[in-house]
């Protein structure tokens, strides 16, 4: 939706010249010119962009000026984005609090002269560097030694990347306000009469929607402001059958002068282009001067471009924040109804839990958030959701002398809400957060509390307006204990953040590299040389097969074979674009489209669309992944020169489902046992154990990674993570085959397998999830809801 056309920038450029301050004085006259524009170019875009994309904007804005007058430096520019591009770090990691991807990029930004002599200086002052790490405003403290001064005010940004990059988007905004003025880090509110008074006859203004927001009250309200209420105005919801009813109410109004609003656009698809003639056909001869064309539509692909590119275009977000999504629940229908809110025949129970049910509703939209550890899929509930769960409540308060817990829980969390989850651990996550808030106690006990903090509960039986006023004492931003989940959690959104940020902003940047086409070319030589020398020959599986051949009592054999062949086809995969790019460079081959795309994953050092297309799941920047793959092929070649190994690298399967069937199988067979009656039981074993030998029965795996919690040693158990460390490495399991009926009762939880941090996946073929790969029941000493809604989980591989 974010599309601009040349007449537009002329205008806004021909606006600027009219408004901004007259001077005689032309250098004094061009400074005043340039910066009057550039704001104004800030608020107009601005205005149209949703909030998670105005910091982008405003940055970009900002480092294209600061290239432009040649302060900043194409490859540092390109180092912020990417973290650099290597395969192999041969100095040693010299701390143990320090993460591996983080003396990584510092061992790469080393090469570059301003930061000559940063890795030695980093190896040598441990505290001065530590306490940048530890910092909670790491951009606020002075860099060691003489790093203070030497490095620019970006070249700090750049090494609180490396340390921190939780901590970039505050290091952003400093950076923004610091160089182009505080107005652009502060995004002008939403300003109807602004837009109206850039708009014309011939104009449209249309509303990009997104989840929550419903323009049509403000717009309403000030329509009746300019006089052009009531039957000045005609307002339709787009849809199956509507083009004809649209059509005849703006050909009136193009006459009549009055205002049209059509809703909902991206519901009309086929009756878009009909849209887009009625637009371009309008002029201001034919056109009467009162006449407005309003729209509303969420992103589509199917909304006329020319439409967007000349039209007035705004956005309307509803307020970020668990604070502010409670006030939205209060101030809605029916709840603001002061009929409704007293009517119910169990007042004090109807107020308890409805503030439960606001708080519900509040807690599952605002844990999108924190990205996988809130939701594996970040699903989109809605007002619809708390309004129907609403009028459920009451009426069944209403119907019932007792509180019929279970039936509304399952109507709110089954139904309404539950309808949209479409992933099984994420209902075990929704049953577990409406628990909180619909229960005897929070009726029953005054003194009852969402949170360990004690700031979050029910307020006490009163009128509407008190119930306003406690939600206006809680924290604006909420802490992750609100949402029961442990402070890392905090972390790991703000990283998210920093992701996103970078990912967006690479994709504006297309093919673009730094220092001209030599360098790029000589820099893509390098990695492509580099990585297909690294690489291995194919498998021979035909050799595999006649030395592992099919045998009834090893399934192993056979899981080999199929992951030597799937592997074949990944390395020929890379093997042949890597040789053919570098074909492209030298002007032997035409650089096709795949080889443009590879050349501009290779560049900002991303794994290319055309290997995941033969891959198996993975996040991991470029060098990291081919260092990952050289791993498994290595694991594979160690099993096949020197038979099954006694610990399975549970990681380093492309098909990690075809492994654990091949160790249920072998134990079915040897004990002649039905397959379908088996499951497996799970013991942690010691980090020293004695790895010479394998079980008697089923495998010892290792390789696995625990996110949303660690494995305490002492006790063999869960327990909650330390302080900003975000993963802990798993002790080797044994995956025992049993009877399902065997398998011993005790405290546990099933602890979902993920073969990526994005835990996401969708079915493929065989009937399998592409990221999910088994529960495993391991041991707690906690309720199994308390790590539900810790997001804990097992990992095959980390994202660096």
């Amino acid at each position: 939706m974010y599309q601009y056309s040349l007449p537009w920038y002329i205008n806004l450029f021909i606006n600027a010249i009219d408004n901004s301050e007259p001077c005689e004085d032309i250098q004094k006259r061009l400074v005043i010119l340039r910066d009057y524009f550039t704001e104004l170019l800030y608020r107009n875009i601005c205005r149209s962009l949703f909030e998670k994309d105005k910091l982008l904007f405003s940055f970009l804005m900002c480092s294209n000026i600061l290239k432009n007058k040649g302060l900043m430096k194409e490859d540092e520019w390109r180092f912020l984005l990417t973290g650099g591009v290597g395969l192999d770090n041969p100095h040693k990691n010299p701390y143990a609090w320090m993460p591996i991807k983080a003396w990584d990029e510092l061992t790469r930004v080393g090469d570059m002269k301003p930061f000559s002599g940063i890795r030695q200086h980093v190896a040598a002052n441990e505290q001065g560097w530590k306490k940048i790490y530890d910092s909670e405003d790491p951009s606020s403290v002075p860099f060691p030694d003489h790093w203070d001064e030497q490095l620019t005010e970006f070249q700090k940004m750049m090494l609180i990347r490396c340390l921190r990059p939780d901590k970039i988007t505050p290091s952003v905004q400093d950076f923004v306000r610091n160089n182009l003025g505080a107005v652009y880090v502060e995004p002008p509110p939403f300003d109807l009469p602004g837009s109206f008074a850039d708009s014309s006859n011939i104009t449209p203004l249309i509303f990009v929607l997104s989840p929550g927001a419903d323009p049509l009250a403000a717009l309403m309200k000030f329509a009746d402001d300019q006089g052009f209420g009531g039957a000045k105005l005609s307002s339709l919801s787009l849809g199956q059958g509507q083009g004809p009813i649209a059509m005849k109410m703006l050909e009136n109004a193009i006459k009549m002068g009055t205002w049209v609003v059509l809703q909902n656009c991206h519901l009309s698809v086929s009756w878009m282009p009909t849209l887009e003639k009625v637009c371009a056909d309008l002029v201001p001869d034919t056109t009467h001067s009162d006449f407005r064309l309003w729209l509303t539509s969420y992103p589509s692909p199917a909304f006329p471009i020319p439409i967007l590119q000349n039209g007035v275009k705004m956005t309307n977000e509803p307020p970020k924040g668990l604070k502010m999504n409670l006030v939205r629940s209060y101030l809605a229908d029916p709840i603001c109804d002061a009929e409704f809110f007293n009517s119910c025949k169990q007042p004090k129970a109807f107020k308890k839990l409805l503030f439960g049910l606001c708080f519900f509703h509040a807690t599952v939209q605002e844990r999108r958030q924190f990205g996988p550890l809130g939701w594996n899929i970040p699903y989109e509930f809605n007002e619809t959701d708390l309004r129907i769960s609403v009028q459920q409540l009451h009426m069944f308060l209403n119907q019932y002398e007792d509180l019929p817990v279970d039936a509304i829980s399952y109507l709110t969390g089954e139904c309404n809400y539950g309808g949209r989850v479409t992933d099984s651990h994420d209902r075990r996550v929704i049953i577990g957060i409406l628990e909180n808030y619909y229960n005897h106690s929070i009726v029953n006990d005054d003194g009852y509390k969402f949170s360990d903090s004690g700031k979050y509960f029910a307020p006490k039986d009163g009128e509407y307006d008190s119930y306003l006023e406690y939600i206006k004492t809680l924290p604006i931003l909420a802490k992750p204990e609100v949402f029961n989940m442990h402070a890392n959690a905090d972390i790991t959104k703000d990283q998210k953040e920093t992701n996103m940020l970078f990912d967006s902003i690479l994709l504006t940047e297309g093919t673009g590299g730094g220092g001209g086409a030599g360098d790029k070319d000589e820099m893509l030589h390098e990695v492509s040389a580099g990585i297909i020398a690294k690489l291995p020959k194919s498998f021979d599986t035909e050799a595999a097969l006649r030395k592992y051949p099919t045998a009834y009592k090893q399934s192993m054999n056979t899981v080999l074979v199929q992951e030597m062949g799937r592997f074949n086809v990944l390395l020929d995969c890379v093997r042949a674009s890597l040789v053919n790019l570098q074909k492209a460079i030298k002007g032997l081959v035409v650089m096709s489209q795949e080889l443009e795309e590879v050349s501009a994953a290779v560049i900002n050092g991303k794994i290319p669309e055309l290997w995941m297309g033969k891959s198996y799941p993975s996040l991991k920047p470029l060098g990291s992944y081919v260092n990952d793959l050289i791993q498994r092929l290595t694991f594979l070649n160690d099993w096949y020169d020197d038979g099954v190994p006694n610990v399975f690298w549970l990681s380093g399967f492309y098909f990690t489902q075809a492994f654990i069937t091949g160790v249920k199988q072998n134990y079915a067979r040897k004990y002649t046992i039905p397959i379908d009656t088996l499951s497996f039981d799970y013991e942690v074993m010691p980090d020293d154990m004695d790895t010479s030998k394998p079980p008697d029965d089923g495998a010892f795996v290792n390789g696995l990674f625990v996110d949303g919690a660690r494995w305490c040693r002492e006790k063999n158990m869960f327990a909650d993570s330390i302080p900003k460390v975000l993963f802990d490495t798993m002790p080797y399991i044994l995956m025992k085959p049993m009877k399902k009926l065997e398998i011993p009762d005790s405290p546990i939880y099933w602890c979902p397998v993920y073969k990526t941090s994005e835990r996401r996946g969708t079915l493929s073929t065989t009937g399998h999830s592409t990221n999910f790969v088994i529960d495993m029941r391991l041991s707690s000493d906690k309720p199994e809801m308390h790590w539900v809604l810790r997001g804990l989980a097992l990992l095959c591989q980390l994202d660096d």
